[in-house]
């Protein structure tokens, strides 16, 4: 527990930067950081090295980069050489065909001892290239250990981490992030971590998004305020690790996880500022918007993030969360309504139980998650739908549960391990077998 208790206590003295979006700066020794220029010797023997997140031309409102000032430059390494990619799938999902079929998965099964983040990797589907960094991945994870002497970075997209069990501690190369369950932590792409667990074991969800990066949504008629705030994001301040013994560095690229071992720790940044950097977030923070007269509302209003196409409106990906909130539409259905629709959607659970679903052995379950592809019929099941034609409608606070929907524009394809898993649940069907003839001319 020596490693834990440490990692706990690390994590509990941390520092932030707030604001999404902002042009943030961080020095972990003073005077590392250079003002108004690089100057033609960085300060401290430092080197400078720019990590650029897009293209140098983009309109400066989407451009995202930072300059890192570090021991040692990225460019120092040896070649990388090919490894097993063990549960890690990446688009284009060739294995299997999409499938229009509702598919609800229980949570992933305990780790075998020994298994790190990047082990622990498991890839229920996605859509899109990877190579053509167009559209997004599914993963899940589950650990029993903290990543040892090896770091991650993922060249295909950035990564969204939504804990569900156990908190991690994100060391990256821009300084420390803590990320308990309720919270979600973003990674750019590009930026090296290591993960290490706060906890005995730890699960839950990652949206890989291989698109634009991710950015708050336009708030159009709500206003200047509302949804998630960017004030609440925090990002990290820089701390270093100056090691000089073997780390295994990872890179996933285009499909393929890549290591070379470095003879120091890469993440060795003492200085940075810029815009590409990781952020953690308290989905209990989020600012709900809902209806105070009638029908349910779509659930994009709940949308924390979103990732931009090349067609207004619509998204590569959005994250969107069920939070705490009041419900008092009079005369309405209050939960989520049946319907089908042109996008797709992964739901998952953090904790308690999702208003439209029955929770429970063989339901919607924290850690498990369903998929609803494009046009696939979905709503209430039959026990949501009867309880909620029935109920008293008073003002009802709901706090009972949190849950997230990963929402994107093409189908999801699931992969052959999702489509032959184990803990895939058969009959998913039936939760709305019930639903009969009511009507009378």
């Amino acid at each position: 527990m020596g490693g834990i208790e440490q990692a706990r206590k690390t994590a509990e003295a941390l520092e932030h930067s707030a604001g999404f979006g902002n042009q943030h700066s961080s020095e972990a020794v003073a005077g590392a950081l250079p003002h108004g220029r690089n100057p033609q010797r960085a300060p401290l023997g430092l080197y400078a090295e720019q990590l650029s997140g897009s293209a140098f031309t983009e309109p400066r409102a989407h451009n995202r980069r930072s300059w890192l000032y570090r021991i040692r430059p990225s460019a120092a390494h040896p070649p990388f050489v090919r490894i097993g990619n063990g549960a890690i799938r990446t688009a284009p999902f060739t294995d299997s065909v999409p499938d229009p079929n509702r598919l609800r998965w229980d949570p992933l099964p305990e780790p075998a001892a020994g298994t790190d983040f990047l082990a622990g990797l498991w890839t229920l589907g996605g859509n899109g290239d990877a190579t053509q960094r167009t559209g997004m991945a599914v993963h899940l994870y589950h650990a029993d250990s903290s990543m040892t002497d090896r770091v991650f970075s993922d060249s295909d997209g950035e990564l969204l981490i939504v804990p569900e069990r156990g908190g991690l501690l994100l060391r990256t190369e821009l300084g420390l992030l803590r990320a308990e369950p309720g919270h979600v932590a973003l990674i750019p792409r590009g930026v090296r971590f290591r993960v290490e667990l706060l906890d005995a074991t730890a699960r839950g969800y990652v949206c890989e998004n291989y698109g634009q990066p991710f950015t708050l949504p336009d708030l159009g008629p709500i206003g200047a305020n509302g949804l998630a705030n960017a004030r609440d994001f925090l990002a990290p301040v820089a701390a270093y690790e100056d090691d000089d013994r073997p780390v295994e560095v990872i890179n996933k690229f285009c499909g393929n996880l890549w290591s070379a071992t470095y003879d120091h720790s890469p993440l060795d940044v003492v200085a940075w500022h810029g815009n590409h950097t990781p952020y953690v977030y308290d989905l209990h923070r989020f600012n709900v918007i809902g209806s105070i007269s009638y029908d349910h509302p779509d659930p994009s209003i709940f949308t924390v993030l979103t990732s931009p196409s090349d067609t207004p409106g619509l998204a590569g990906v959005d994250f969107v969360v069920f939070a705490p909130r009041w419900l008092v539409g009079e005369d309405t259905f209050r939960p989520p309504y049946f319907h089908r629709n042109v996008m797709s959607e992964y739901m998952g659970l953090i904790e308690g139980a999702y208003d439209a679903k029955t929770a429970g052995k063989g339901g919607f379950v924290p850690g498990g998650g369903s998929l609803h592809n494009m046009m696939s019929a979905h709503g209430p099941d039959r026990e949501t739908f009867d309880r909620a034609s029935e109920a008293e409608l008073k003002p009802q606070k709901i706090d009972d549960g949190l849950a997230f929907m990963f929402e994107t524009r093409w189908p999801v394809t699931a992969t052959e391990q999702a489509a032959g898993a184990g803990h895939l649940q058969h009959g998913y069907d039936d939760v709305w077998q019930g639903l009969s003839r009511n009507f009378r001319p």
